[in-house]
C-alpha cells in the first residue's frame, strides 16, 4: 500500500507540472497556401523590377537581362504549377507526447522495483552483533529481554542466565551498564566465579561510572581467568591499554618474561605521582620509559628490557615504538606465544575497519598461529589477509574456525557468518 501511495503521489506531482503543456499555448496563425505564393511572386516581381533598372541604367549588358528575366519567370512558373502544400505539424501529438513519457518512466521505475526489488524488506543497516542468522532480521531486543526474564525465572540459580540477562539489558539500555544489569552480572558472578562475561560487563560498569582503577581490576582479573587462547582477549587486552593510557594508570600486569610491562616507579615517585593530574601522571610515566629506552641503546643485549620497553610502549598506546621493541627483543632470542599475540596486537591496532594486515604484521601473526593453531587474532588477521589477496578458500578455512570456537553470542559472529 505504501509504494502504492507514493507511486500515486509522484503521478499527481508530475501531473501538475505538465499541466501547462496539457493546456497549450496560444496557436501561431497558419498562412493558406495562396497566401504564401503571393509572398513569393512579390519578391519575383522587385527582383525584376531590379533587372530592368540595370538594363535601363546600362550596367546589366541586354542578353544578361534577358537570362535573368528567363530564369526568374521559369520560377514564377515553377511556384504557381508545382509547389504544394506542407502538411502541418499534428499539434495533438506535440502536445501530448511529452506529458504521457515523463509519466511513463516513473511508472516504468516503480513497476521494475515492485518486480524486482523488496519493497517489504525493512531497513536493516549493518550493526555488529545485531544481525540474526537468516540476514534479514535484526535483533528485537525487547524479545530478547522477555526471553532472559522467562529464563531467570525458569532457572533462578543458573549463572549463565542471569549473565544473559544482564546483558540483554545492557543492550536495552544502548550499552550502557544499567544498575538492573549489575545486580544481575552480581548474582552471576556468586553463581559462577570466572564468568567472563559478567566480569566484563561489571568492568565496562565502573569505567562508565569513571571509577577506572576498578574497572581495570576487573578486567585483569578475568585476563588471569581465562584460557590463553580466549578469542576475546586480543580486544579486553587493547581496551585494558586504552583505559590506563586514558587514566594516567602507572602499572600493567607481568609481562611472560617476568618482568614488569611499564618501569616501576619507586615508592617516592608513587607518593609523588599520587597528587599529580592525570596529564602530569602520563608525561612522567612516559619520561620513564624514554628514560628505559635509552639505557637500552646503552645494553642493547637486555633481552628481558627490550620486552619490557615493548609492552610499555603498547601500553602508552605507542604502537610503531612497541613492533620496533618487539622486534629487538625477538632478534635476541625468539619469543613465545604470548609475546607473539602481543607484538601481533601492536601491528593490527591500527589498522581501519576493513584494511588488511601488512607484510611485516603478517609475518608476526603466521608465527603466532604455527605456534597457537587456536589464536583467535590470528585466526581473523590472516583471514583477512587471504580475503585481500583473493583467496576467499583460505579465509573461509580460517573464519569458519574462529567461529567454530565463538560462543554463540559473540558480537563478532555476525561479521564472520
Amino acid at each position: 500500500m505504501l509504494e502504492l501511495a507514493l507511486a500515486l503521489l509522484a503521478t499527481l506531482t508530475v501531473g501538475a507540472l505538465l499541466l501547462p503543456f496539457l493546456r497549450g499555448g496560444p496557436e501561431a496563425p497558419v498562412a493558406t497556401d495562396a497566401e504564401r505564393l503571393e509572398g513569393e511572386l512579390g519578391i519575383y516581381r522587385d527582383q525584376l523590377a531590379e533587372i530592368e533598372a540595370e538594363r535601363a541604367a546600362g550596367t546589366l549588358p541586354e542578353a544578361d537581362a534577358a537570362a535573368a528575366r528567363l530564369e526568374i519567370e521559369r520560377r514564377v512558373l515553377a511556384a504557381a504549377e508545382g509547389r504544394k502544400p506542407a502538411a502541418a505539424p499534428s499539434t495533438n501529438l506535440h502536445r501530448w507526447v511529452p506529458p504521457a513519457i515523463a509519466l511513463l518512466v516513473p511508472l516504468l521505475a516503480l513497476g521494475l522495483y515492485l518486480r524486482l526489488g523488496h519493497p517489504g524488506l525493512p531497513s536493516a543497516p549493518f550493526v555488529a552483533g545485531a544481525a540474526m542468522p537468516d540476514g534479514e532480521r535484526q535483533i528485537d531486543v525487547a524479545r530478547l529481554v522477555a526471553d532472559a526474564r522467562a529464563r531467570v525465572a525458569a532457572q533462578p540459580n543458573d549463572g549463565e542466565a542471569q549473565s544473559a540477562l544482564g546483558e540483554a539489558l545492557t543492550l536495552e539500555a544502548n550499552g550502557t551498564v544499567t544498575p538492573s544489569a549489575v545486580a544481575a552480572f552480581k548474582r552471576a558472578l556468586a553463581l559462577q566465579p570466572a564468568d567472563a562475561r559478567a566480569l566484563y560487563y561489571l568492568g565496562l560498569y565502573e569505567a562508565q561510572a569513571g571509577d577506572s582503577p576498578a574497572a581495570l581490576r576487573l578486567w585483569r582479573e578475568l585476563v588471569e581467568k581465562s584460557p590463553p587462547d580466549a578469542p576475546y582477549l586480543p580486544a579486553l587486552r587493547a581496551e585494558i591499554a586504552r583505559l590506563a593510557r586514558a587514566s594516567g594508570a602507572p602499572a600493567a600486569p607481568a609481562d611472560s618474561a617476568g618482568g614488569s610491562a611499564m618501569p616501576q616507579p619507586t615508592r617516592e615517585q608513587q607518593e609523588a605521582m599520587a597528587s599529580m593530574t592525570p596529564d602530569q601522571r602520563q608525561q612522567t610515566i612516559r619520561t620513564m620509559v624514554e628514560g628505559l629506552a635509552a639505557r637500552l641503546q646503552d645494553n642493547p643485549q637486555d633481552r628481558a628490557g627490550w620486552l619490557r620497553l615493548a609492552n610499555a610502549w603498547k601500553v602508552l598506546g605507542e604502537n610503531g615504538n612497541a613492533v620496533d621493541a618487539y622486534a629487538r627483543a625477538d632478534a635476541l632470542g625468539p619469543v613465545d606465544a604470548r609475546v607473539l599475540a602481543d607484538w601481533a596486537e601492536s601491528h593490527v591496532r591500527g589498522l581501519k575497519p576493513g584494511e588488511p594486515p601488512p607484510a611485516a604484521a603478517v609475518a608476526v601473526l603466521k608465527r603466532l598461529e604455527q605456534a597457537d593453531p587456536k589464536n583467535g587474532l590470528a585466526l581473523f588477521y590472516l583471514g583477512a589477509a587471504d580475503f585481500a589477496a583473493g583467496d576467499r578458500k583460505a579465509a573461509a578455512q580460517r573464519w569458519k574456525t574462529l567461529l567454530s570456537m565463538l560462543p554463540p553470542d559473540a558480537p563478532i559472529r555476525p561479521l564472520l557468518e
